[in-house]
């Protein structure tokens, strides 16, 4: 009965596994073989290109920076402590105290707790307190220098604007990758539509060899005809070779922005070219463009404002130091050795004034302040005007390219036309083989012309693009 059942079992195990559905992996860039899109190489592009990673890297960068700069308004907690273990005096002392700077002010606030034990000298007469100890508060304001502005605040300023500074550089980074991506992806188009119009003008001559022998051996056409097909052929081999080897360079240079999930590198098979001239359709850069928000331009200005501040941390220096302290304190528990002076609330305010003589560092440092900002505005205008002339000057590329496409298109239907006709009389034995050649290569030519305007246009719009920091067409958006 057992071995019944056990046999059974055996049989029944290969059914129950074929029944279950098994879900198959997600194929990787590398083994897929539909079209390839320019969507799906500008996501893989923000997303794995190393130089987009590295600039987000130095963001991260930035931001620890700024949290070291925060670390200047952190609590310090001390504790000082100190016992006579010779000599005719036996006194120790313990006292902890918490020190805060202001966030809004060159000041501090502090509290602290001590408590002595023994006796000192008279010399030593402060460090007395009653049997429970002391607690005191207190805290420095700022008056004049150090008042608005100081070390610590302008650090932290600056870190968060270099944080600023280093997001702008890091959209610039991307803005310039995707560019390149999309440069990459309509060459390896444009290289593998000229490789089909050329590998279609050699199908041509191919088909047409065995009639020119046929004809040959029938005695209707002399014998260097064949000779001359020939050479033609090689010829077009030559341009077919040619037009593999530009193929697989533009694959290979597409391969730096197409990648895989680990970010290595996918050079893209012609199996998955687009089959016609449809994947070269320009893009369609936003109308609305404001030249402030190019991230070159905001990096200069958030360079200015730094400038502005360190100008205004180098006047703060000039300033004279005005300070008012106050001190509150209270002893607490049985009077101690140092007697029942210690045990009312005291309080003590004071003042601290000093004037700069002689600060020729501060001088300095505001001339070197001004002087750059006077080289970033030159610089931040300069810019300005480079940038909308450069985007006029794409404007009045893609019309160019348009009208020039636009008669490359016209010319490529009428040399069609013609080859088509030329080849048809041919085969009645009216035209001769070096005009139909001439025509087909002409048609050829034409096409390839077309190609070549029509990727004009793609580029010089996603030029524009680039110009304007237009982030939906880069595809940037999703990243």
């Amino acid at each position: 009965m057992r071995t019944l059942l056990l046999l059974s079992l055996a049989l029944c195990a290969p059914a129950a596994l074929s029944a279950q559905t098994v879900e198959p992996l997600p194929r990787s860039p590398a083994e897929r073989t539909d079209m390839l899109t320019l969507q799906e190489v500008l996501r893989s592009s923000a997303r794995m290109s190393p130089q987009i990673i590295e600039a987000l890297a130095k963001v991260r960068k930035a931001d620890g920076a700024a949290l070291t700069a925060e670390g200047a308004f952190d609590t310090v907690f001390d504790v000082d402590g100190k016992s006579r273990v010779l000599g005719y005096y036996d006194g120790t002392i313990i006292e902890g105290r918490a020190k805060r700077p202001l966030t809004d002010n060159g000041g501090y606030t502090y509290g602290g707790y001590r408590v002595s034990r023994g006796e000192f000298p008279v010399y030593e007469n402060e460090n007395y307190t009653n049997q429970l100890g002391e607690i005191k508060i207190g805290g420095l304001y700022s008056l004049l220098r150090d008042r608005l502005i100081d070390e610590r605040r302008s650090g932290r300023a600056l870190a968060a604007q270099d944080i600023d500074i280093a997001r702008f550089e890091a959209q610039a980074a991307a803005i310039g990758v995707q560019s390149r991506a999309i440069d990459a992806y309509q060459s390896w188009v444009a290289a593998g539509l000229r490789l089909h119009v050329y590998q279609e003008l050699l199908d041509l001559a191919e088909s047409r060899r065995s009639g020119i022998r046929r004809q040959v051996e029938l005695g209707a056409r002399p014998d260097i005809l064949l000779v001359e097909n020939e050479q033609n052929l090689i010829r077009r081999r030559a341009l077919v070779a040619q037009a593999e080897q530009n193929f697989a360079i533009a694959a290979n240079k597409l391969s730096l922005y197409y990648r895989d999930a680990s970010g290595n590198p996918v050079v893209v098979g012609p199996e998955r070219l687009p089959g016609d001239a449809s994947a070269l359709a320009p893009l369609a850069p936003d109308p609305r463009f404001l030249v402030e928000e190019r991230p070159d331009v905001q990096t200069l200005l958030a360079q200015i404002d730094q400038s502005m501040l360190r100008l205004a941390v180098a006047e703060n220096a000039l300033k004279p130091r005005l300070d008012l302290s106050g001190t509150v304190g209270k002893d607490f528990g049985a009077i101690g050795p140092g007697g029942s002076s210690r045990t009312p609330l005291e309080a003590i305010v004071g003042v601290h004034f000093s004037v700069p003589l002689q600060n020729r560092a501060a001088r300095g440092k505001i001339a070197q302040a001004q002087a750059e900002i006077d080289a970033l505005t030159a610089r931040q205008r300069y810019l300005t005007d480079q940038i909308r002339t450069e985007v006029q000057s794409l404007n009045i590329a893609v019309d160019g390219a348009e009208k020039l496409a636009g008669i490359a298109e016209r010319e490529r239907d009428l040399a069609r036309r013609l080859a088509a006709a030329e080849r048809r009389r041919f085969e009645l034995g009216s035209s001769d083989f070096f005009l139909v050649n001439q025509r087909e290569e002409t048609a050829a030519d034409a096409q390839i012309r077309l190609i070549e305007a029509q990727a004009r246009i793609a580029g010089a719009k996603a030029e524009l693009s680039a110009a304007t920091a237009d982030e939906r067409a880069l595809g940037l958006e999703e990243r």
